[in-house]
C-alpha cells in the first residue's frame, strides 16, 4: 500500500483561497506510490480523475448505442449481411443468437462504468467540497453528463446508423463478455432465476414486430411512395386473412346452384352452363345432404367419349369436406391444398348447410375480387363521399373503402346484416337507415334479400340548416 502523507483531517478542509494560498494547496503531497516513490498531489488527482471519468463516458456511450444498435436490428437483416459476407456480420449473428446473454453483458458494463464514474467524481469533489457538497455535485454532474453523452446522443446516432454501428461494435462486445465473463454468467443465471420467480419471459430481449407496427409500416410505405394502392390493400388483406372464417367469405345457401344425384349427365352440364360454375355440389334429397362435387370436364369427356353408356351421375361425384362456419381460413386453405379439394361445404353447429368456399374465395380475399364478364364491382363509387354496395360485402371491406366506422355483430357480417339487425325487420326499397354520419338507402332487394345499397358519409354541415346573415334576411323580408 501507499504511504499517505497528509491526515484525514487536512483532506477534508476545503481549498477555497487564491493566488499562492491555492497553489499551495494544489501541490499539497495526497499520496507516494509504493517501491517508486513518486508522490501524487492533488492536481495529479483531479486530472488523472478528469480523464478516467472522459474514457468511461465514452465505455457509457458505448454500451448504451450496442443496446440499441443490436436489438433495433431484425434478424432477416442480419440473415442477409451474413449472406453478403459483410465484415462482423458473422460476429453480429453469434452475439444475437443468445439474446438474454447479450443483454446482460451491456447492462452489467454499462452499470459497472456508470457506477465507477460516480464513485471517482465523488472523490474528486470531495478534494475541494464537503462531504455531502461532493455526493451532490457527484450525482447533478454525472446524472448530466451519462444523459447527454452516455446515452442521448450516441443511442441517437446508433438509430440512424444501426447496420454500420452494430458491424463495427461486434468485435468490441465479444471482447466485453469475455473480459466480463464471470459477472455476466452470475447475473446471467439470476436473471433467468428472478424472471422465473416473477413469471416474466426469458426473453424479453428479443426483437418482435407486432400487427399493428406492420400496419402502420405499410401505411408509411405508401404514404412515402415505396408502395402503390394496390399494394398496400393486398398486404393488409393478407394480415387481416387468418383472422376470418369461412362464413365471411362463403357463398351462402342461397346463391348456391346445385343438382340432384338422380339427375342425368345432360341435365347436370346444362346446370353448370346456366350457372356459369365449372363445379357444381351434388346433393341427396336436399341441400342439407351433400354428397361431393361434380367437374363439368368430366360430364363432358363421360358424355361424349365415355366407353360405358350406362355412367350415371353419381359414378362421377368426387367427395368434398364439410367444414364448420367458423373455421379459420388459413387452416382451410392449407387442408383444401393438402387434400387437393377446389370446394367444400359449409355446415353450422346443426349440420345444416350454410354455403360453401372455393379455393377462387380464398384466393380474393388476398388479391381482392377477381370478376368474369359483366359482374359488377361489389363497391362501386358514385362520387367522393357516395358509394353503391352489394349487401354481400363484407363490413370490413365497407369501413376501409370508405372511412367509416359500421359495426360488426356477432350474428352478421355483411352490410346487408347490418341493415337488417338496424332495422329488426324485413326491409323496401328506397327505404333509409342513418347511423352516426352516414346514410344507408336500400336500392335493390329480392324477395327478403337486400341485393343493394347506396352509402353516403354526412358531413355536418349539411345537416345544419343555412342562416342568412343580417342584409339577406331584410332582402328577403322586403
Amino acid at each position: 500500500m501507499g504511504i499517505p502523507v497528509l491526515s484525514i483531517a487536512s483532506l477534508a478542509v476545503p481549498d477555497v483561497g487564491l493566488g499562492v494560498a491555492s497553489t499551495a494547496a494544489a501541490e499539497t503531497v495526497l499520496y507516494t506510490v509504493p517501491f517508486v516513490g513518486v508522490e501524487v498531489n492533488r492536481a495529479t488527482v483531479a486530472i488523472l480523475g478528469t480523464v478516467t471519468i472522459l474514457v468511461l463516458i465514452g465505455l457509457s456511450a458505448f454500451f448504451s448505442s450496442s443496446e440499441i444498435a443490436m436489438f433495433s436490428l431484425a434478424k432477416h437483416r442480419v440473415e442477409s449481411m451474413v449472406e453478403e459476407g459483410r465484415p462482423g456480420a458473422r460476429r453480429i449473428k453469434h452475439l444475437k443468437d443468445d439474446p438474454h446473454r447479450l443483454l446482460v453483458t451491456i447492462l452489467v458494463g454499462n452499470n459497472l462504468v456508470n457506477i465507477a464514474m460516480s464513485s471517482i467524481a465523488t472523490g474528486l469533489f470531495g478534494l475541494y467540497l464537503s462531504q455531502g457538497q461532493a455526493v451532490i455535485a457527484a450525482t447533478f454532474g454525472i446524472t448530466a453528463l451519462v444523459l447527454l453523452f452516455g446515452e442521448s446522443a450516441p443511442k441517437s446516432y446508433a438509430v440512424e446508423n444501426t447496420e454500420s454501428w452494430a458491424l463495427s461494435i461486434a468485435r468490441p462486445l465479444q471482447w466485453s463478455e469475455k473480459l466480463l465473463l464471470p459477472l455476466i454468467v452470475l447475473f446471467d443465471y439470476l436473471t433467468r432465476i428472478v424472471n422465473k420467480v416473477t413469471g416474466g419471459r426469458s426473453a424479453i430481449e428479443s426483437t418482435y414486430v407486432t400487427r399493428d407496427e406492420i400496419r402502420n409500416m405499410i401505411k408509411t410505405g405508401e404514404r412515402e411512395g415505396v408502395l402503390d394502392e394496390e399494394e398496400r390493400e393486398m398486404l393488409q388483406r393478407t394480415l387481416r386473412f387468418n383472422k376470418t372464417i369461412a362464413k365471411e367469405v362463403m357463398t351462402p345457401r342461397l346463391d348456391m346452384t346445385a343438382v340432384s344425384k338422380d339427375a342425368d349427365i345432360a341435365e347436370a352440364i346444362e346446370t353448370c352452363i346456366q350457372s356459369g360454375h365449372a363445379r357444381l355440389p351434388v346433393y341427396e334429397s336436399s341441400l342439407d345432404n351433400i354428397i361431393g362435387v361434380v367437374h363439368i370436364r368430366d360430364l363432358v369427356r363421360d358424355l361424349n367419349y365415355g366407353e360405358n353408356e350406362e355412367l350415371e351421375l353419381e359414378d362421377l361425384i368426387e367427395p368434398t369436406l364439410h367444414v364448420p362456419e367458423s373455421k379459420n381460413v388459413d387452416e382451410l386453405l392449407a387442408e383444401m391444398r393438402e387434400n387437393r379439394m377446389h370446394m367444400v361445404i359449409v355446415i353450422d353447429e346443426f349440420g345444416t348447410t350454410e354455403g360453401l368456399v372455393t379455393m377462387e374465395d380464398l384466393t380474393e380475399e388476398i388479391v381482392g375480387e377477381i370478376l368474369e364478364g359483366g359482374e359488377e364491382e361489389p363497391i362501386e363509387f358514385l362520387d367522393e363521399d357516395t358509394a353503391s354496395v352489394k349487401g354481400e360485402v363484407n363490413i370490413e371491406e365497407v369501413n376501409e373503402a370508405l372511412g367509416i366506422d359500421i359495426p360488426e355483430g356477432e350474428e352478421f357480417e355483411t352490410l346487408a346484416g347490418f341493415i337488417f339487425n338496424r332495422v329488426g325487420r324485413l326491409v323496401e326499397e328506397g327505404e333509409v337507415i342513418e347511423y352516426d354520419d352516414v346514410e344507408i338507402r336500400v336500392e335493390q332487394v329480392e324477395n327478403t334479400r337486400i341485393m343493394k345499397a347506396r352509402i353516403t358519409r354526412l358531413h355536418e354541415d349539411e345537416d345544419e340548416p343555412e342562416t342568412l346573415d343580417t342584409e339577406e334576411q331584410d332582402a328577403t323580408t322586403e
